[in-house]
């Protein structure tokens, strides 16, 4: 009986949960109000892409805009679960991107956007790197005594971390997995590449690290001293707010490359209009305005050449592995393991 009971509460939870919808954490609207708007589903701030909306707004006077910002669970289940009229859908999760895309879920975008773009930034004619931002570390005022150099590898920031336990208990962030989805893609990447980060993972869970479920709360954190290290922090927001706050730093053993990607759902009202939007940002006035409000760089396989640190998350089926039910239960149930500790 009180298994019957119990089931009918999460039915009942489950249910209120989708009446009430996807949770938004901002909703802006641009343009003249009688007009149809464009509209965007976006997990970046919309400080980090304003000059290129704004410039987008100059070149179509006559077209409105409304910016939605959600984290990425919840933009994947807006146009998973609930289908949502949005046009463009901009994502930090590469792998809840694709899932969307070999889903169904999306509709080809322009070919003359895509020309030129390397292979791995993009997938089918379905979903298109829009900037390419590494994955950093940040260490916040405080974190190093005078004498102390920053770590450059994962090896050398376990160290500092073992080797000060006091100072870094509880003032260590990172994201989530379970809640983030990059953080689950960014922690499902770590892992592939090294064995460092479960070692990582344990020392951050001794020293009761904080898990968050944004780049943008963590740097918060960071700012006013709750923090002094900031694990897989995403580029754009760190490099947007540093300033003389915190240290900004590219481990050289290995930085994960975050592709931001673009879509255009299969529910889009203005599909037309959203593959316009998406020109002008694969256009190279667009990309030099994404640089400049958030130091981004373009798509440049090149770059990748010059900086061998850089290892890039592609675009490739192999996102879609770590998406499995079974695969994501596992891998979160270990690193459950290794952050939870008596």
């Amino acid at each position: 009986m009180r298994q019957v009971a119990f089931a009918a509460v999460l039915t009942l939870l489950a249910s209120l949960r989708a009446a009430m919808g996807f949770e938004i954490e901002d909703d802006l609207r641009f343009g003249p109000p009688d007009a149809t708007p464009l509209e965007i589903l976006s997990t970046t701030d919309f400080v980090i892409l304003e000059p290129v909306i704004t410039a987008y707004l100059q070149q179509n006077p006559a077209r409105s805009l409304r910016y939605v910002v959600a984290s990425s669970q919840e933009v994947y289940r807006a146009i998973a679960e609930e289908h949502r009229a949005f046009d463009v859908v901009i994502s930090s999760a590469m792998d809840l991107q694709m899932k969307l895309a070999n889903d169904g879920l999306a509709t080809p975008l322009p070919a003359e956007a895509l020309r030129g773009l390397p292979a791995w930034a993009r997938w089918r004619d379905l979903l298109v790197a829009v900037a390419q931002e590494p994955v950093v570390l940040i260490l916040g005022k405080g974190a190093l005594a005078a004498q102390e150099t920053p770590p450059s590898t994962r090896r050398e920031l376990l160290a500092l971390l073992r080797d000060n336990a006091d100072r870094f208990e509880g003032k260590i962030g990172s994201y989530d997995p379970a809640v983030s989805g990059a953080g689950y893609l960014f922690a499902a990447q770590d892992a592939r590449l090294s064995d460092t980060f479960w070692r990582l993972a344990e020392v951050m869970g001794r020293m009761n690290a904080r898990l968050y479920c944004c780049s943008s709360d963590m740097i918060d954190d960071l700012r006013t001293g709750t923090l002094l290290v900031g694990y897989n922090v995403l580029g754009s927001y760190a490099m947007a707010w540093a300033k003389d706050d915190f240290q900004v730093i590219e481990l050289e053993d290995y930085t994960l490359t975050l592709l931001r990607t673009a879509l255009i759902p299969k529910s889009a009202n203005e599909a037309e209009g959203a593959a316009d939007f998406i020109r002008f940002l694969l256009s190279d006035n667009g990309k030099a305005l994404i640089a400049r409000g958030a130091g981004l760089p373009a798509i440049e396989a090149a770059a990748f050449d010059r900086n061998t640190h850089l290892r890039p998350i592609r675009l490739d089926p192999g996102l879609l592995a770590a998406l499995d039910r079974v695969t994501r239960q596992r891998f979160l149930e270990e690193w459950r393991a290794a952050m939870v500790q008596p």
